[in-house]
């Protein structure tokens, strides 16, 4: 007979995996065991393997439930006709970093650790994290629309989520600035820069190949 489900299974499920994005985030993934996962789960080893079989489904659960939110946010702040277009960047910046503070484990292992699934899950979940970034990117073309037409909006996205992803290596929780706090002084950055930018009439040269053509 199939093994039943016991009723709080999903519930422990999600357990699970915070406890993991925590020791994952605090000691990394190569430095964390199931021995360690199922210890600060209060599971004996083999009740964990009957939830996750691996080391691998944990990492992929974690990252791919982390980016399929940010996927979905990016897709609400869009397809939302109360925000209009010029508005959805800051939106964006807000809501992004809002998320972040609730599941900063989780941004960590996405950031640090995917490199180490099987290739085929790593590509789907960047694929994900590419869908995030066009979402940025067009939000940014909308603010100054020659960053795409010197096809730039992609690098400028990037340059924008430099300062957002890598906030928890710097900001405490127990700190004077949360991420709720911090989140205008972005925008404020960002937009002035933004705004401030020479005209894009091209897609910039290289040092390398302007030498070449002279």
């Amino acid at each position: 007979m199939a093994r039943t489900r016991a009723p709080n299974y999903e519930g422990q499920k999600e357990s699970i995996l915070a406890g993991a994005a925590d020791l994952f985030a605090r000691r990394g993934y190569l430095g964390t065991s199931m021995n360690d996962v199922a210890e600060a789960s209060g599971l004996s080893k083999g009740a964990l393997y009957h939830y996750y079989r691996d080391k691998d489904q944990l990492l992929i659960s974690i990252a791919e439930s982390h980016v399929t939110r940010l996927v979905a946010l990016v897709k609400s702040v869009e397809q939302d006709d109360t925000i209009a277009a010029r508005e959805r960047l800051q939106v964006l910046i807000m809501r992004f970093l809002v998320e972040y503070s609730d599941a900063q484990n989780s941004h960590r292992v996405l950031t640090d650790d995917v490199k180490y699934l099987p290739e085929e899950d790593r590509q789907r979940i960047l694929d994900q994290e590419r869908v995030v970034v066009k979402g940025f990117a067009d939000a940014i073309a909308v603010v100054r629309p020659d960053t795409k037409a010197a096809d730039v909006h992609k690098a400028v996205a990037m340059l924008l989520f430099g300062m957002l992803n890598w906030m928890f290596t710097w900001l405490r929780p127990e700190g004077r600035l949360t991420h709720a706090t911090i989140a205008p002084l972005v925008c404020e950055l960002f937009f002035h820069g933004l705004e401030g930018m020479r005209e894009m009439t091209k897609r910039p040269k290289s040092p390398a190949r302007a030498r070449a053509k002279s």
